[in-house]
C-alpha cells in the first residue's frame, strides 16, 4: 500500500483525503498543527450563534464539484445583495457597481461622463488604472481606492500589478503551451440587471448547524489524522519530513500550507494578509435587510465590511451575531496579488519534484481559489496519480 502524506487540514487536505479514500489502496497520513480540522471554514459558536471566521459560502460554477460536497454536506442555494456603504454620499449602493444606482448619486452627470470617456482596460498595468479606464476616477475613488488601501495594507494600489481578482467574478481559464493561464472577461465590471450577487453562479451553505464540520469528519474517517503537531524539518526531494525527531517517508506528498515553508524560505517568505475578526451580538432578532448578507465599506475606516453570520447559516434567536473585519497581519489569509511575489511562489514550486502537490488558497498561492477550487484540485491529484 502506498504512503501519503497532507500537509495542513483545511478543506484542500480534507478534500484530499476524501479522494484518497474514495480511490482506495492509500495510507494517508494528514498533519495539522492546530488542534481542530477545517481551519478558517470550521464553524464555532459565540452567544449561542454559529460562525465561521468571515463568511463561507460556497461558489462555483463546477456542478461536479457541487454535486460531490453537497453528496457528503448537504446544501441549501443562497441569493443575496451585498451592498456598500460610501461616507462621501451618506448612502448604500450595490456591489458589485450597478447601473441603476449611478442616477441617484449626487455627481451622476460627471460619472457618467467618465463612463463614456473610458479605455482600453485589459492591457492596464496595475488595479488603479485598470479602474480608472474600466469605471472612471470619480467611482473608482468611491468605491475601489480605500477599500484596497486596507485590504492590502498599502498606500498606493498602483503597487497591486494584477487585477483580475478585484472584480469579484471567476476569471476564464486557458491553457497555454501545457500551462493554465488566466484571462481576464472583457467585460465592464459595472453590474447590469439583477442586483443579487453572484447570480452567475451556485451560491450555497451547508443545512446543518455546524456547516461543514460533519464534512470534515467525514473526509477524514480513514485518515491518520494527527493534531496539534508540527513538522520540524521537510525534505521534500525525498519526500520526508521529521517530527520528534523521527523522519517520516511517503510516496507522494499534498502541502495545502505556504510553499516556503517547505523549503525553508530559501527564496524569501511569501507574504499574506491577515484578519482581526470581531465578533459582536446585538439584542434584536436581524439586523440587515432582508436579502443582503454582507456590507462593505469603502471609506478610510479601518474594518471593510461587516457580516451578518444567521443570513448564511438561518439560525433562530432573539439576538444576532455581526463580524467586523479589519486587515491585519494576524494569519494568512490573504496572498498578496504582486507580480514579484507570484514569481518568488513560481519558484518554490519549481523545486517540487514529481509527487509532490501544492493546492489551496496558501498552497498554490493564490487569492482567487476558493473551497470549490480546492476540491476541483484534490479531485486534480487523484486524476493525476492514477
Amino acid at each position: 500500500m502506498k504512503k501519503a502524506l497532507i500537509i495542513g487540514g483545511g478543506f484542500a487536505g480534507c478534500a484530499t483525503a476524501h479522494q484518497l479514500e474514495l480511490l482506495g489502496n492509500w495510507d494517508v497520513t494528514l498533519i495539522e498543527k492546530s488542534h481542530i480540522l477545517g481551519a478558517g471554514v470550521r464553524t464555532h459558536w459565540y452567544g449561542g450563534h454559529p460562525h465561521t471566521y468571515g463568511p463561507r459560502h460556497f461558489l462555483t460554477d463546477n456542478e461536479n464539484v457541487y454535486e460531490y460536497l453537497n453528496k457528503y454536506c448537504p446544501l441549501r442555494l443562497l441569493h443575496h445583495q451585498m451592498i456598500t456603504y460610501i461616507e462621501s454620499d451618506g448612502a448604500f449602493y450595490n456591489f458589485p457597481i450597478h447601473k441603476d444606482d449611478i442616477e441617484k448619486m449626487p455627481d451622476a452627470d460627471q460619472i457618467k461622463y467618465e463612463l463614456n470617456m473610458t479605455s482600453n482596460f485589459l492591457d492596464a498595468k496595475n488595479l488603479e488604472e485598470y479602474w480608472i479606464r474600466s469605471v472612471g476616477e470619480t467611482l473608482y475613488n468611491k468605491f475601489i481606492k480605500y477599500y484596497n488601501h486596507k485590504m492590502w495594507l498599502i498606500d498606493d494600489n498602483k503597487r497591486l500589478d494584477t487585477f483580475e481578482w478585484s472584480q469579484k467574478i471567476k476569471v476564464t481559464k486557458v491553457r497555454e503551451e501545457g500551462e493554465k493561464t488566466e484571462q481576464l472577461p472583457n467585460k465592464s465590471p459595472i453590474k447590469e440587471g439583477p442586483r443579487e450577487a453572484y447570480d452567475d453562479v451556485i451560491s450555497a451553505y451547508p443545512l446543518a448547524p455546524n456547516g461543514y464540520n460533519d464534512y470534515f469528519d467525514i473526509s477524514t474517517n480513514n485518515t491518520k489524522v494527527m493534531l496539534s503537531t508540527t513538522i520540524e524539518k521537510f525534505d521534500i526531494p525525498q519526500k520526508s519530513v521529521f517530527i520528534d525527531g523521527n523522519k517520516y517517508e511517503f510516496d507522494i506528498i499534498i502541502n495545502t500550507i505556504s510553499p516556503d515553508i517547505l523549503f525553508d524560505f530559501s527564496y524569501g517568505e511569501l507574504p499574506f494578509i491577515g484578519r482581526d475578526i470581531h465578533k459582536i451580538v446585538l439584542p434584536q432578532e436581524e439586523c440587515f435587510p432582508d436579502n443582503v448578507f454582507f456590507l462593505y465599506y469603502a471609506n478610510q475606516e479601518e474594518f471593510t465590511r461587516i457580516v451578518e453570520y444567521k443570513k448564511f447559516t438561518q439560525h433562530k434567536a432573539p439576538t444576532t451575531l455581526l463580524g467586523l473585519e479589519i486587515p491585519s497581519l494576524n494569519g494568512k489569509y490573504y496572498p498578496l496579488p504582486f507580480k514579484k511575489e507570484l514569481i518568488r511562489a513560481k519558484r518554490y514550486f519549481n523545486e517540487m519534484p514529481e509527487n509532490v502537490f501544492s493546492i489551496g488558497r496558501a498552497g498554490t498561492y493564490d487569492y482567487n481559489i476558493d473551497i470549490d477550487d480546492c476540491i476541483a484540485q484534490s479531485m486534480d491529484v487523484i486524476e493525476r496519480i492514477r
